[in-house]
């Protein structure tokens, strides 16, 4: 299997000769937080898949956070190249759960940890966060791992 780091790479020059604008940005910058990570202090010099998936999470969180501000302040170009980096970013993401999906494997989770009222949402939350990486984003399950909470 290949590394997402050979991925980028593989899809880079694609983009090159496609002379994809969108991609190239995306990619280089997936590239580049690649790079910081391994060379970073105390780093081995090898991420894990699940730290591969942490960053471009974490990429993608920004991007969404930066389209935000784009819209509020009526910058529809750059809203623009936002949005074309995330569906880039979020190509190479595991496929994210639907809400129902969602739903049924937090209410498993919140009856596994004995889970029955809003203070135990650090637990729940933990839990959910180790299953459900990659899969959903964590704002989505706290929203509603509160909801599943304050129904029980």
């Amino acid at each position: 299997m290949q590394s997402l780091e050979q991925k980028i790479m593989v899809d880079l020059k694609a983009a090159m000769l496609a002379k994809d604008e969108a991609a190239l940005r995306s990619l280089r910058a997936i590239k580049a937080a690649i790079l910081l990570a391994k060379t970073a202090e105390g780093a081995t010099g090898e991420l894990s898949e699940e730290a591969e998936i942490k960053l471009l999470q974490k990429m993608v969180k920004q991007r969404k956070d930066s389209l935000e501000i784009f819209q509020q302040q009526s910058r529809p170009e750059l809203a623009q190249k936002e949005i074309e980096e995330i569906g880039v970013i979020e190509k190479f993401l595991p496929q994210q759960m639907d809400e129902a999906a969602l739903r049924l494997a937090l209410a498993a989770i919140v009856a596994r940890v004995g889970a029955s009222s809003a203070a135990d949402m650090g637990k729940v939350m933990g839990a959910a966060n180790k299953e459900l990486a990659g899969k959903a984003d964590g704002k989505t399950i706290a929203t509603l791992v509160k909801e599943l909470l304050a129904t029980s």
